[in-house]
């Protein structure tokens, strides 16, 4: 998997220039042309060569143990999201490559029977299923053609989404990119993923930035304001929850808080 190996250096690379020398018990200086801490830095506060932590972060083909995954973490001082997200990157099996998910029929009379809107998506955030409720409010996702039903493209690139989410789009985006991380790190190096992330920097000109700052979030649910033209702003909390017989699959559910105009 090659491309694994260089979303793990990124991802390190993103940790250390966000250390504050300081933080760490070191000196700032005056001749630091970079932020953050030095590779020979880290590699030094994980007790490790420079020459391997260097291998690892150009993303070269190396092996880490389990001890030196911990050891990383700590030195950059990740959190404990940023340390499982770093442990399984760094220790993943093989993968097969990506196949884009079937709804099962049982799933699909479920959300058709409920009046919430409601859609299912799959690992690479691919629209698969939805009801005629979440069309009316987020659709119509008929109009859109297969290969573009996707949540991150229809969010980032389809000038629809900024008008619908108003003022709210930008935070909402950012949040979505970030969960959307945690999966994507996994699968940087299928071409489904690739192309995806190619459509996304093309499309959206905030993207490059947002993304290169490595966030990570694992929160599922929330509250976003919506702007409708008939019935003005109404707020929504939803949630996602994983589809138990296949759990590559997400059921979204939106529930109306409260409407205005």
């Amino acid at each position: 998997m090659p491309g694994d190996s260089k979303t793990i250096g990124a991802f390190l690379r993103s940790r250390r220039e966000r250390l504050s020398p300081r933080v760490v018990g070191l000196p700032v200086g005056a001749r630091r042309r970079t932020p953050g801490l030095r590779r020979e830095e880290v590699a030094e506060l994980a007790g490790i060569s420079v020459d391997w932590y260097v291998r690892l972060e150009q993303g070269r083909s190396v092996t880490p143990s389990l001890q030196t995954v911990n050891a990383i973490a700590r030195a950059l001082k990740l959190d404990p999201m940023e340390c499982a997200h770093f442990q399984e990157l760094a220790l993943q099996g093989q993968r097969r490559q990506f196949e884009r998910e079937q709804v099962p029929a049982e799933i699909q009379r479920m959300i058709d029977r409920m009046n919430l809107p409601a859609y299912v998506t799959g690992r690479r955030w691919d629209l698969l299923a939805w009801n005629d409720a979440a069309d009316a409010l987020l659709g119509p996702f008929d109009a859109i053609p297969e290969a573009d039903r996707n949540i991150l493209l229809m969010m980032l690139t389809r000038p629809g989404a900024r008008t619908l989410f108003g003022e709210g789009w930008e935070g909402e985006a950012r949040r979505m990119i970030a969960r959307f991380r945690v999966t994507h790190d996994f699968w940087s190096w299928d071409p489904a993923f690739v192309d995806l992330l190619s459509r996304l920097r093309e499309g959206c000109a905030e993207f490059p930035g947002w993304w290169e700052s490595h966030e990570l979030h694992d929160q599922a649910g929330g509250v976003k304001t919506l702007s409708h033209p008939g019935a003005g702003a109404v707020t929504y909390e939803f949630n996602a929850f994983q589809v138990s017989n296949d759990p590559s699959l997400r059921l979204a559910i939106y529930t109306a808080l409260e409407t205005g105009r």
